[in-house]
């Protein structure tokens, strides 16, 4: 696996348009498809359950094409050669239903075009309860969350949000800490990746960060694998230590490497905060404790965090930050 590349962990589950105070005693998950990476960390495994949901997502592009097709057929937004229609005009986006409003301007966000993050943040009161979860809307959040621009990963935070029906308020938060107490495993991943939607947007985050840390002492790898996912998604330097201790001692593989990827370049945190993470990480590069694929993936983190490319030795590295002086 390359830990740069930004790898998302999105649900398998998601709720309907209710949100979740509206209806309490509503169980409101449903499956939902997604597209599958080709990096380990981002298989969203649930076995054949899994294997089942993915054909019917399609690639981002096909996505793409298909909200290119509700403008054209829009009465009011015509995309015929030569018109005059550019579908970030604020005008003609207010003619349109909030649900392609939302898929439309995702669509722009992650091909990054100038005024679309700010199109969605100025829309996102008017988008609560009205906009849904539905394939197109799963395809586009995971390619804002593999964006390289930290601003286009919170888009697609904020707009996964809207479409589960979470109000960023006390009451979600407390619904789906709740939710993440479940005893069944699809609800409890959901509500594992929604503590860190939500701790994004600034909801509760020492409770959800607190809450994800605990979760990574569960006895299944899928709950930890989550909780790891989470906790990438929170974006404030609380959420380092965990992961590099989830790192260094959690006994699955396939959660290390969640870890690594979280600290190297996937989530939410900025280049400047995962610089916290190069002390510890030049530690692994040399722990004895730790099996040869960790040390690696602790040389790829580095590589991705700092921008250089060193070969994998502990002494080139501990060199080159004595060197440096990285803060």
């Amino acid at each position: 696996m390359d830990v740069c590349q930004p790898t998302p962990h999105g649900p398998l589950w998601s709720t309907d348009t209710m949100t979740p105070q509206a209806q309490p005693n509503h169980d409101p998950f449903r499956p939902l498809a997604r597209a599958p990476r080709t990096a380990p960390a981002a298989a969203v495994a649930a076995g054949v359950l899994l294997a089942v949901l993915v054909g019917s997502v399609g690639t981002a592009r096909a996505a793409w094409q298909h909200i290119t097709s509700a403008f054209a057929a829009n009465g009011n937004a015509s995309q015929s050669e030569g018109s005059n229609f550019t579908p970030m005009d604020p005008a003609q986006l207010d003619r349109l239903e909030p649900q392609t409003q939302a898929e439309a301007l995702l669509e722009r966000a992650v091909g990054d075009y100038d005024g679309a993050v700010e199109q969605i943040s100025s829309r996102l009161d008017r988008w609560q309860g009205k906009i849904q979860w539905n394939s197109q809307i799963a395809t586009l959040t995971t390619a804002a969350l593999t964006s390289n621009d930290l601003r286009v990963r919170q888009s697609g935070v904020e707009v996964e949000l809207a479409a589960y029906g979470l109000a960023k308020n006390a009451a979600s938060l407390n619904y789906v800490l709740h939710a993440a107490a479940s005893r069944e495993h699809a609800k409890k991943i959901w509500a594992l990746w929604s503590l860190g939607l939500l701790a994004n947007r600034g909801v509760g985050t020492s409770r959800a960060v607190q809450a994800l840390t605990a979760h990574l002492q569960d006895s299944d790898q899928e709950s930890r694998r989550w909780a790891v996912a989470g906790l990438a998604l929170v974006g404030s330097p609380q959420i380092i230590m965990p992961l590099l201790r989830t790192m260094h001692d959690d006994p699955s593989p396939r959660v290390r490497e969640s870890a690594a990827s979280s600290l190297a370049e996937s989530g939410m945190l900025t280049r400047e905060q995962r610089l916290a993470a190069v002390p510890q990480l030049l530690n692994y590069t040399d722990d004895p404790a730790l099996d040869a694929q960790t040390r690696t993936w602790a040389f790829q983190a580095l590589a991705c965090i700092t921008g250089q490319r060193l070969p994998s030795d502990s002494g080139t590295w501990r060199l080159w930050y004595a060197s440096a002086k990285v803060n």
